[in-house]
């Protein structure tokens, strides 16, 4: 293999899938609160550590999606890990219509930021950055503050399905 090579032409959105899905990859719920005070949010499993000086994570939101342009301008994004017995949450959120929020505990901060109740971690941000991707965004979350609990154990998405890690 060259050190510059170009992508198989054949190399298509589904064979990647495939592929990605090999990697397990925590889940969050990005969310937020509207102008009225109803939650917004959608579920991301891109959440990416970036930096610890300054603060810095990372989510990529398709250039489909129909709630970021809601969330994008929010002064706070809230980012919760979801737990392990959070799945239902989960595809709630990830679903494309209906009420994501329905029967879910969460919280809001003064700052407007959306966090789960349950989840492992939380994370206040404020979008810092976007950086067109291809068909996604890749957001740079600037963390202002944040709370985690190592007990409750963390979803995981692999393959397409849900897991947990060993020992759960």
């Amino acid at each position: 293999m060259t050190a510059i090579q170009e992508a198989r032409p054949t190399l298509g959105p589904a064979e990647l899938r495939h592929a990605f899905g090999t990697f397990p990859t925590g889940v969050t719920a990005v969310a937020a609160l509207a102008d009225d005070g109803t939650p917004i949010g959608l579920a991301a499993s891109s959440f990416t550590s970036v930096s610890l000086d300054p603060p810095l994570a990372s989510i990529n939101v398709a250039h489909t999606s129909t709630t970021w342009p809601l969330l994008r301008d929010r002064a706070r994004l809230g980012i919760s890990v979801l737990a392990a017995h959070q799945d239902r949450a989960c595809r709630q959120l990830a679903a494309r219509d209906g009420d994501r929020f329905a029967g879910l505990s969460w919280r809001g901060t003064a700052d407007g930021a959306v966090l789960i109740d349950g989840a492992s971690a939380w994370f206040e941000c404020a979008v810092d950055r976007i950086v067109p991707a291809g068909d996604h965004d890749i957001v740079l979350l600037r963390i202002h503050d944040l709370a985690a609990d190592h007990a409750v154990p963390p979803l995981v998405f692999q393959a397409s399905r849900f897991h947990r890690l060993a020992g759960q």
